[in-house]
């Protein structure tokens, strides 16, 4: 397991060094759409009874911003290496596609998670923070963010410059990331809007991490919970699978 530690050591230590990039400007993107939103929208809708629409605004934010940098992370280290050249010191060493499959992921997942918590720590001064079920919150950051990390991986295998990677992004995280009921509850949708929402597996992520501060949500979080855990599993094969064949990085 040494390589497998020292490759994790590595990838902790890229984002790390960069804090100020990697975490501490996602923390302020998401206040300022904390500002925004809640001046425009917070007189005008109530997605839960009970629940003020900062508050419910508050986990959609920390969610996103889990999601979107763990797929950052894990995508612009291998795209990185590529244009770079450097990939191959990784490559080099006996390392098995399932260790470098983990070092990856749970370096994304550390940032996604780090990211999350400053985005919560700043948010709750707006909005007092509720806790219904702490495990659902935790669940959900985790898996959300090992999927995300695990396509960020997907994704920088594929492409071959920086220009794919950011279509990548930009054309699917990102829409599938704000159509996830981040700023509102699916049920405030019409009816065709909501079924094209359930098929999108970024809203269960979110609509499960909500559940754990409010006890409610647009699906029972066991159904979240499943198709979340079915997605990373899926995520994971094809990753798995890419990095066995060397597709894209070894040949």
């Amino acid at each position: 397991m040494t390589g497998f530690r020292t490759l994790l050591h590595k990838e902790l230590l890229r984002f790390w060094k960069v804090g100020v990039q990697t975490v501490a400007a996602p923390v302020l993107t998401a206040l300022l759409y904390l500002l925004v939103f809640s001046q425009a929208l917070a007189e005008h809708v109530q997605p839960f009874p009970g629940v003020p629409y900062v508050s419910f605004l508050v986990p959609g934010l920390v969610m996103m911003s889990v999601l979107q940098n763990a797929f950052a992370n894990a995508s612009s280290s291998l795209i990185q290496s590529k244009v770079t050249g450097n990939l191959v010191f990784v490559l080099l060493p006996p390392l098995s596609p399932l260790e470098l499959f983990g070092a990856y992921v749970l370096a994304a997942v550390a940032r996604g998670l780090m990211v999350g918590f400053g985005v919560f720590a700043v948010t709750a001064f707006f909005a007092p923070p509720m806790f219904a079920a702490p495990g659902w919150i935790l669940a959900f950051a985790v898996l959300g963010s090992a999927i995300l990390g695990t396509m960020g991986l997907i994704g920088g295998i594929w492409a071959e410059k920086f220009d794919q990677i950011a279509m990548f992004q930009n054309f699917l995280i990102m829409p599938a990331t704000f159509l996830a009921g981040v700023f509102y509850s699916v049920h405030t949708l019409p009816a065709f809007w909501q079924t094209v929402s359930h098929l999108n597996p970024f809203f269960y992520m979110v609509d499960g991490f909500r559940y754990g501060f409010f006890g409610q949500s647009d699906v029972p979080p066991t159904v979240s919970l499943a198709i979340v855990v079915a997605t990373l599993a899926l995520a994971a094969g094809v990753a798995l699978r890419l990095l066995q064949t060397g597709w894209r990085i070894r040949h």
